[in-house]
């Protein structure tokens, strides 16, 4: 059994640091980092898990300086990210104009 290491050693120089990434001890240190981040329990309502496990497409949006100050403040208290803030209301007001149709 192989022993895991708990931290990157340090380098000297970046051809060191090149290769030590590229060697197994390398690569098995990043796979328990990237397995405890998949199975980190998903924070916020059903409609923002719903969201983020969506595919979705990048896009530029321009929108009023004030309107972006006022998704950061209301975001900021219900403790989430503007953008998905945003997101929400997209898809809420999306829907909503849907079942007017």
């Amino acid at each position: 059994m192989k022993k895991r290491i708990s931290q990157v050693p340090k380098f000297t120089n970046e051809n060191q640091e090149a290769k030590w990434w590229a060697s197994p001890e390398g690569r098995e240190f990043v796979k328990p980092h990237s397995a405890d981040n998949a199975t980190r329990k998903q924070k916020g309502s059903p409609l923002v898990v719903k969201l983020n496990k969506a595919s979705s497409v990048q896009i530029a949006l321009r929108l009023p300086e004030p309107d972006i100050a006022q998704a950061r403040e209301i975001a900021d208290r219900k403790g989430m990210g503007y953008q998905t803030l945003l997101k929400m209301l997209v898809h809420e007001g999306l829907r909503r104009e849907a079942r007017r149709q």
